[in-house]
């Protein structure tokens, strides 16, 4: 179907004032001007770390340096493993607290993490998330990977402690988080203090865990360590509009983008920056913070007969309940620790059976289907005002891949949305804020913020080829990628592999697709639409039929994206990807999985699956 989306041109270029006076020689001034421009906040940090670190060797090369100063404070050491950006952010904000006290940081992405160096760590922090069924996040998976194997160092020396992140709702709650806990305390290191195991409410369980990393960390005594290298990843500078204090974006568009036959409502959403001071790159994410439906709310007050302009006050903050429902609380997605929760009120003897060990895969299919008002009806309780808020989750914000590129689009976000609605126990289900955008009407204003995503970044390298496998919503970086790619005039060629249900009613952009191919700025579509033919194919297919063009762009250096499903798609990819390489580069299983980790190790291999 025909899809209309608004040109823009891009904004004019931003205007820096000339850098004061620095101790270099001209010739040398104008070399660093040339290498810091273009450069955001994340590389400027890494390269202030790759200069202290060359500082701190010994003199090479006829250039005199100081030799390495005990730090004020015991050397701490963060890893993050975040796929997100919540472990990111608590090691971020862990980072600062310890500066602010003195004491001496560096703060690492797990895969920006050099291993060799672990046997000489002796101040230890990790913060990581699990992701779907105890997978590590992917920039946390060969850092995991080398804890657990055999060549894992002897670590009598390093004192750690372990902040996992993650989802109870799902059985492998914080597995990698404790994973890595018992792993480091095997190998001889000495814990801190116990593991914190944070669910999606994160501050009940990370705030006194930060609270006790900055404590131990300033009492432990000043050990010189010796490093070959400093990887801090860092913000420059606090954002005006953050997570925690979002930007009102008006909405500038709101367009069906799939057939009113189809079983799927998927929208392109276009939102204004404009005078919001965000920026991002392609492969970030938007983040939105939804409402709730008023209608929901109302079902929930109807059915615990409760009053919404009783007044609740949780942490010093005072709001009428209808409030909290509305803004502040999880109604649309149900945890394991409101079911027990609620279980004890109402004393139902079958909903506390659920939560025995042996029954997970039945309170798995509870939490999947049933939203917290089909919990409050199917086993009724009395709650009051203050006891309901204080048991419900705290609501948070959704991500979503940006559909575009700012040097086409301006100061704007596009966002390609899939409407999620579907009815069970008598009523219509919708999600929280995939309904919030599909409801949003002309001059709506949505709270949102830019996450980055530094895992998923198009290469450097303009000539280098790019392959994007992205079914479904999973297209939308893609879009972003190919308008940045054009505005750059990359070399490089473009392979987009997409697929959904059916061609007529859901090729999502089909129209831009057909004029890129048609203009030269898309050079290869693979299609596959599963539902159009008696056996269903999918893009791991079209990946398997074209697996020798494949491995040949990957031969000559192409960089491969996936976006989309974490549970089937993406691992049904990677199980493609690896029998691709096993056939057409002459090895073994073994073999093609040492492959795809190198790819991604180089990155050239990124995911950004959810």
């Amino acid at each position: 179907m025909a899809v209309h989306i608004r040109i823009h041109a891009p904004p004019m270029s931003a205007q820096f004032a000339s850098p004061p006076p620095m101790p270099l020689p001209a010739d040398k001034g104008q070399l660093l001007a040339r290498l810091v421009d273009g450069l955001d906040s994340h590389a400027l940090w890494w390269l202030s770390g790759y200069s202290a670190g060359l500082a701190a060797k010994p003199a090479q090369h006829g250039v005199a340096t100081s030799a390495p100063q005990q730090s004020p404070a015991a050397l701490a050491t963060i890893v993050f493993g975040s796929q997100t950006g919540n472990a990111r952010r608590i090691a971020e904000r862990l980072a600062a607290d310890i500066e602010r006290s003195g004491g001496a940081v560096r703060l690492v992405r797990a895969d920006a993490y050099p291993l060799r160096e672990l046997k000489t760590e002796r101040l230890l922090y990790v913060v990581i998330s699990t992701q779907g069924e105890g997978d590590p996040p992917d920039d946390a998976r060969a850092f995991v990977e080398h804890l657990a194997g055999k060549r894992a160092p002897r670590l009598d020396d390093l004192r750690f402690a372990v902040l996992g992140l993650g989802d109870s709702s799902y059985p492998q709650f914080n597995a990698v988080g404790r994973l890595l806990d018992q792993r480091l305390a095997a190998l001889g290191a000495q814990r801190l203090f116990a593991r914190g195991e944070a669910d999606l409410d994160i501050g009940t369980v990370a705030d006194p865990w930060l609270q006790q990393a900055v404590e131990r960390a300033r009492e432990l005594e000043p050990k010189p360590v010796q490093r070959a290298s400093v990887v801090p990843l860092r913000h420059a500078a606090v954002k005006v509009h953050d997570r925690d204090h979002p930007f009102a974006a008006e909405l500038l568009a709101n367009q069906r983008i799939t057939a009113r036959d189809s079983d799927r409502d998927v929208r392109h959403v276009e939102l204004s920056l404009e005078g919001s001071g965000l920026d991002y790159e392609p492969g970030d994410a938007l983040g939105v913070w939804p409402r709730n439906a008023p209608a929901l709310v109302d079902d929930v007050l109807d059915t615990l007969e409760l009053d919404g302009e009783s007044p609740v006050t949780v942490s010093d903050e005072t709001l009428t309940l209808r409030t909290w429902l509305e803004s502040r609380r999880e109604l649309t997605r149900l945890a394991r620790p409101f079911v027990a929760r609620h279980a004890a009120v109402s004393g139902q003897g079958a909903l506390n059976r659920l939560l025995a060990p042996e029954q997970a895969e039945s309170l798995r299919g509870l939490l999947e289907s049933h939203q917290v008002i089909d919990l409050l009806r199917a086993w009724p309780a009395r709650w009051d005002a203050d006891d309901l808020v204080a048991a419900l989750r705290p609501l948070t914000p959704r991500l979503y891949s940006i559909a575009s590129s700012r040097k086409l689009v301006g100061e704007e976000a596009h966002l390609t949305v899939a409407r999620t609605a579907w009815d069970a126990f008598g009523r219509s289900h919708v999600g929280a804020a995939s309904g919030f955008l599909a409801a949003a009407g002309e001059d709506s204003r949505i709270p949102v913020f830019i996450e980055r995503n530094e895992r998923f970044r198009l290469p450097a390298d303009a000539s280098r080829d790019v392959i994007m496998i992205g079914p479904g919503t999973g297209v939308a970086p893609f879009r972003g990628f190919l308008q940045e790619r054009a505005a750059i005039g990359a070399s490089g060629r473009h392979w987009l592999l997409f697929g959904n249900p059916h061609f007529r009613s859901d090729f999502l952009y089909q129209v831009e697709w057909q004029e890129a191919l048609r203009e030269g700025r898309l050079d290869r579509l693979d299609l596959a639409f599963s539902r159009d033919q008696a056996d269903k194919i999918y893009v791991q297919d079209r990946l398997r039929e074209h697996g020798r063009e494949l491995h040949a762009w990957l031969e000559g250096g192409a960089h491969l994206y996936v976006c989309g499903d974490a549970s089937r798609m993406a691992r049904d990819v990677e199980k493609a990807l690896l029998a691709i390489l096993a056939e057409h580069a002459a090895t073994d299983h073994d073999g093609a999985s040492e492959r795809l980790e190198a790819l991604r190790r180089e990155g050239r291999y990124a995911r950004d699956v959810y």
